[in-house]
């Protein structure tokens, strides 16, 4: 069977107790924007009236998840950054985000592509950010609070204070492995790794928790990588060292535009495709685009871009997954 390797100068698996620092604005790539520039940027991008394109966005809504055989990796969007990976014996949850609607931008363009009541057990759930569109209370309320949950840095309290009892919180690099109810072996081992973002959910706590991706590594080798919320830089080829033979990338593709303002801390389609390259995944699937309105692109132009530069590339085309809302793929 194949045995988790530790990831290189790992300094292991994080522990309550830890002297976090106050702020993690050393680990910014870039400085935040001034709230002159934010103000620029809502006038840019202006009201969104023209939501035609929405009814283009494929939707394959299915009335149950399919469950994946033992051995079996599937992955199924749920719309946005929220995807449902069934690997090595778990089910988990990125950034779930059930609601309909998100503070501060119009309700969902397409609809959840599964239904809550169609879940199974949810083995594990992972949070990238802090951000509202990825920390979605009224679906973490839905979530048993037996429930494996693995945070960025300084980010367990949130969830503590609303009763989870399984809350581990994690620096970049490190890892905990989870392993299936009623199983002392196999499993999945769940790393944090960098992203070029931030995070803020309050007027008071900008960059007081960490925010980054996860790697997921199952017992036979599958590997997978969720970015998260990220820019595009350096950290891919670091990844790429640390996590080689990764099977599938999550990337986010939208909310890119306007350009100046979003390039720091938001991928557009073309350095999606390259962050994919940078990581050594040999498959991508695209996410972050098609369910809410968060910038000035135009609602199917992610992925109309990514196909582009995915073939630009000259990478095979069954290799990029653009996903309809809903559709389950088995890895």
């Amino acid at each position: 069977m194949f045995k988790l390797p530790k990831a290189p100068d790992q300094p292991g698996t994080a522990r309550d107790g830890r002297n976090w620092p106050d702020n993690f604005n050393d680990r910014l790539t870039a400085p935040l924007p001034t709230f002159r520039e934010l103000f620029q940027m809502f006038r840019e991008l202006g009201p969104r009236g023209d939501l035609g394109e929405a009814a283009r966005i494929p939707v394959a809504r299915p009335p149950a998840l399919p469950r994946a055989d033992a051995g079996q990796t599937m992955v199924t969007w749920v719309g946005h950054a929220t995807y449902v990976i069934q690997i090595g014996g778990l089910t988990v949850l990125t950034d779930p985000v059930w609601s309909d609607k998100i503070p501060g931008v119009r309700p969902r363009v397409t609809p959840v592509g599964v239904p809550w009541e169609s879940l199974p057990r949810i083995d594990a759930v992972v949070i990238s950010h802090n951000h509202y569109d990825h920390l979605d209370t009224p679906t973490i309320r839905r979530v048993p609070r037996a429930t494996p949950v693995l945070v960025p840095a300084k980010l367990a309290g949130w969830f503590r204070r609303r009763g989870f009892r399984d809350v581990t919180e994690l620096d970049w690099w490190e890892s905990r492995e989870i392993a299936p109810a009623g199983s002392t072996a196999g499993g999945v081992r769940f790393d944090f790794v960098p992203a070029h973002h931030w995070s803020r959910r309050t007027l008071t706590d900008t960059n007081k928790s960490l925010w980054g991706g996860w790697v997921l590594t199952a017992d036979d080798g599958t590997r997978i990588y969720f970015a998260g919320d990220t820019g595009y830089g350096h950290w891919f080829g670091q990844i790429a060292d640390r996590y080689p033979g990764i099977d599938l990338a999550l990337l986010p593709i939208g909310a890119y535009e306007p350009n100046w303002f979003m390039k720091p801390v938001h991928l557009n389609p073309e350095e999606a495709v390259q962050a994919c390259l940078d990581v050594g995944a040999r498959r991508m699937a695209s996410m972050h685009w098609g369910t809410f309105v968060l910038s000035a692109e135009p609602l199917l132009e992610p992925v109309e871009r990514a196909t582009r530069a995915w073939e630009a590339a000259g990478r095979p085309r069954d290799d990029l997954w653009n996903m309809a809302v809903g559709e389950t793929r088995i890895m």
